[in-house]
């Protein structure tokens, strides 16, 4: 069963877009959304507010990729960190496993192929804005 919703901060200041627009597509971003919004701790957050370029190598061409979170939060040395947060199950970050190729196999390591680059750009992003991407 998929989990998908609109998402009502409690702390509407500290979006970062539109708090009436704010979607999940998991139980995990629907988690990580309450926690941004309700810790004293995180001063801003977005979900899937930032554009990043990056070169698609599925369909060999430009794209947009837009992490699922952008936070800002006091660490606990007390110094002011920004992150983007990419929410995936773990079998969703590692080659894809398999016994004989299947047309399953081979559109789990496309997808595969596209999240490698899709997070290779985000870490280049961050590397130059001064971010962490997790």
């Amino acid at each position: 069963m998929a989990y998908r919703g609109v998402y009502k901060p409690e702390n509407p200041k500290k979006y970062l877009g539109n708090p009436n627009m704010i979607v999940y597509r998991s139980l995990w971003e629907r988690k990580l959304m309450r926690y941004c919004d309700t810790n004293t701790k995180v001063i801003k957050w977005a979900s899937e507010e930032i554009a990043i370029k990056y070169y698609n190598p599925v369909k060999k061409r430009a794209a947009k990729y837009y992490p699922d979170f952008y936070m800002e939060y006091i660490d606990k040395e007390g110094k002011k960190k920004k992150v983007l947060i990419e929410v995936k199950p773990l079998k969703e970050t590692k080659p894809p496993q398999y016994k004989r190729r299947t047309k399953n196999v081979l559109i789990a390591e496309a997808m595969f192929e596209q999240n490698q680059a899709k997070w290779h750009a985000a870490r280049e992003f961050c590397l130059d804005q001064g971010w962490e991407f997790q």
